[in-house]
């Protein structure tokens, strides 16, 4: 089976990615959502688990094999970096929020040299927003960012022409138009619900995909 319909169906069997067109979700922001996504349920789950895994690191060695140190986003990437780390034998770190207001005051936690060949691990990809904000304290302190391997990614306008702009390259287990058709080839949502998910996923500020019902 293909590697993203795999991660996909993964994602879907264990509510990692749920979707409720006509129940839609709140994000933060204040946006409705027809999706919720939580991959931290990934890690409850251990055949799933592994899938994601062994498929980040098999992302990195085709895309990335020159890279020597792997850095997780805070928090969601942590573990994900640590397990794929350990299965590709490489050394990992992570990229907090913001430095610490003690002890060393890191921002940067793991041993980090000056030139080192970066891969940021993060576990999904919206607007890109904080993702970028771990590339940037990196560059700051002298890696080489090769670029992101991540589990799910939207494919939001906003998120593709940031990561385009900061030239930074993203590579995803599966993606928002993948999980869409098969959700409805497994009979989580109805067929004629993927084009409403394919149109707040264009334009999430536009709320009339709310009005599409069949």
């Amino acid at each position: 089976m293909d590697l993203s319909n795999c991660i996909a169906k993964d994602l879907l069997s264990i509510r990692a990615v749920f979707f409720r067109p006509d129940e839609p979700f709140t994000w933060a922001s204040g946006i409705q959502s027809p999706v919720y996504c939580d991959n931290r349920l990934t890690l409850t789950a251990p055949e799933v688990r592994t899938h994601v895994e062994e498929g980040l690191a098999a992302l990195i060695r085709e895309y990335y094999p020159e890279v020597e140190v792997l850095m997780g986003t805070s928090t969601a990437g942590i573990a994900h970096a640590a397990i794929v780390g350990h299965l590709m034998g490489l050394p990992m770190g992570y990229v907090r929020s913001g430095a610490k207001d003690h002890g060393r005051r890191n921002q940067i936690e793991g041993r980090l040299e000056p030139g080192q060949k970066v891969v940021v691990v993060e576990d999904l990809i919206s607007t890109g927003g904080s993702v970028l904000e771990v590339v940037n304290v990196l560059r700051e302190a002298g890696a080489q960012v090769l670029g992101v391997v991540s589990i799910f990614t939207y494919g939001m306008q906003k998120g593709l022409t940031r990561l385009a702009e900061a030239r930074v390259e993203n590579h995803s287990l599966t993606n928002f138009d993948v999980i869409a058709r098969v959700a409805a080839e497994e009979g989580y949502i109805r067929p004629e619900d993927v084009a409403r998910l394919i149109a707040f996923r264009n334009n999430p500020s536009d709320e009339s995909w709310k009005g599409a019902k069949a």
